[in-house]
């Protein structure tokens, strides 16, 4: 593995581990000690409801959690951030628009070029194509060979070199 090809996926597994987890619980324990200690501590009504911290923590999280998946929830099914999210992956990623290594270049196009050659053969011996048929046979072969020799099919918003 190239020295650059460690680095970058390094940087990725750190943001990665250090976003999702790390900072999720140093941010979750730091907001409840915030508002614990600057906020309830100094509003004498919110005091003797959570005379413990530890109350206040267990409560905030009983609460919390439920109103978090409900939120999450929202964000996936019920709003178009989702699907705005989604689009902004789709264009950014090549593999959209071209072939992953492995066995979908190795395997699985290969196949189904050749399913498409032997199904063509069979249905010319036959006498079943029509010419817009073979015409959509020929472009499907056209694409698929793009692909198998590492081509891009469509415009991707940004072509990055894989």
């Amino acid at each position: 593995m190239r020295i650059e090809e460690l680095a970058s996926r390094s940087w990725y597994y750190f943001r990665i581990g250090y976003n999702t987890y790390l900072v999720f619980l140093l941010g979750y324990s730091s907001t409840l000690v915030t508002v614990y200690y600057l906020a309830i501590r100094n509003i004498p009504e919110l005091q003797s409801l959570f005379q413990r911290f530890w109350l206040f923590a267990v409560l905030a999280t009983v609460i919390g959690v439920p109103a978090s998946v409900m939120i999450g929830w929202v964000h996936m099914k019920r709003s178009s951030l989702m699907k705005a999210e989604i689009d902004i992956a789709v264009e950014a990623n090549p593999y959209y628009y071209k072939l992953p290594p492995g066995y979908w270049k190795d395997a699985a196009f290969p196949v189904y070029l050749k399913t498409l050659r032997l199904v063509r053969a069979l249905s010319e011996k036959a006498n079943l194509l029509t010419k817009e048929e073979e015409a959509e046979i020929d472009e499907l072969e056209k694409k698929l060979k793009i692909l198998l020799e590492g081509g891009y099919l469509g415009v991707p918003r940004r072509k990055l070199d894989l």
